[in-house]
């Protein structure tokens, strides 16, 4: 299956090809005529195998850059996640040489500035449900030529706080719009909502294996105190040329983040207290390679798309198999080879059995000796 197959436009194949994208993902094959059809989708898919896409390129056709107006929504849980979006459409749009605008509206920057960019009516508008439904409830935002609202992390979304900020944007929306919702996961509760909203949504779900099968699993058995020492130590053996380290508190991340620069390890901390300018500092040097080590909890990380990121260290475990399936899947993508290794406790490494059995995986224990990482039994 090509592109060409999937009926899509030259120019935007040709926009693919910019990007070194030849060839569809199982996903994008799934999705892509289904969305030109107008359906309602919900794509359920593992991390990392080109969800956005499969929902921006069917959803750009269907895009009139003659008629200047908002046509398409993205809401999305993190403003990372929705500058990622908002760049790949602004990427696709300049490659396949579309008049196609696209506005980014998050919370943290100037709402004056945005309104002024309003008036310019963008076609594509992505941001935060926070502040779209604000300026939506202002007048500011239009609604009455939406043709298309997607849902990204949709498990989370319809299945936390922001639920009635999203229905909102939905009620406020032509009852005609086509719903996407895409997530690496599905929740009971979520699946639910989501099919209140759009009872006739077609569930696509693409990839037979919950986890890449590039990604090699480890993990290392130490006490608690010893986590940030351990981490040191890893990363000295490892030499990661992008690692993600993840922890549950934003407090930890700060504190692992001063611990390994007092070793001379670059290391940024994506916390979600942090400062909006912080965040983008960091997520820029993690990406140019100025800083190796990224530290975030799931709420910071949730959906991001990195390339590059050799290496996974899981400094806190999370309880739940499917968590940890988001974690890992941030390395061993587009064909290359990725690396996670947790840092358990005896009494959690009990998990491991459970990540195995649930995910289909084999995890290796390991351990330190003179500076390098071995397999226990050794």
């Amino acid at each position: 299956m090509t592109f060409i197959d999937l009926q899509l436009p030259a120019a935007l194949i040709t926009a693919l090809e910019a990007q070194d994208i030849t060839e569809p993902t199982p996903i994008q094959v799934a999705a892509v005529p289904l969305l030109l059809a107008g359906k309602d989708a919900y794509l359920h898919a593992e991390t990392g195998t080109g969800k956005t896409l499969a929902y921006l390129l069917p959803l750009f056709c269907r895009l009139d850059a003659a008629l200047p107006a908002t046509q398409m929504l993205v809401i999305a849980p993190t403003h990372e996640l929705a500058i990622q979006i908002h760049r790949q459409g602004c990427d696709l749009a300049q490659n396949a040489g579309w008049a196609i605008r696209s506005l980014l509206l998050i919370g943290g920057t100037s709402t004056d500035r945005q309104l002024e960019k309003l008036k310019k009516k963008p076609h594509l508008v992505v941001g935060s449900a926070g502040r779209i439904g604000e300026l939506i409830n202002r007048g500011k935002l239009k609604t009455a030529h939406i043709r298309s609202i997607v849902i990204d992390e949709a498990d989370r979304m319809m299945n936390e706080e922001s639920e009635p900020a999203v229905r909102a944007i939905i009620k406020a929306s032509p009852p005609a719009r086509q719903l996407v919702f895409a997530s690496a996961t599905l929740e009971r509760h979520s699946t639910a909502a989501i099919t209140e909203v759009a009872p006739e949504v077609v569930f696509l779900k693409a990839g037979a294996a919950a986890v890449n099968e590039n990604i090699e699993h480890l993990y290392l058995v130490c006490e608690a105190r010893d986590k940030p020492e351990e981490l040191r130590k890893l990363l000295h053996a490892l030499q990661p040329e992008r690692a993600l380290v993840f922890v549950h508190r934003n407090d930890d991340a700060d504190k692992i983040a001063g611990k390994l620069a007092h070793h001379h390890i670059p290391a940024a901390d994506l916390s979600g207290a942090s400062d909006k300018h912080l965040r983008k500092q960091a997520m820029e040097g993690f990406r140019s390679g100025a800083v190796r080590v990224l530290i975030a909890s799931d709420i910071a990380a949730r959906g991001l798309d990195i390339k590059g990121v050799t290496h996974i260290v899981n400094f806190d475990v999370p309880t739940l198999a499917k968590a940890y399936l988001h974690r890992v899947g941030r390395t061993g993508r587009a064909g290359q080879r990725g690396l996670a290794i947790s840092l358990v406790t005896e009494t959690e490494a009990r998990l491991v059995p459970r990540y195995q059995s649930e995910l289909g995986i084999v995890m290796q224990r390991v351990r330190m000796r003179e500076g390098n990482l071995i397999p226990a039994g050794d």
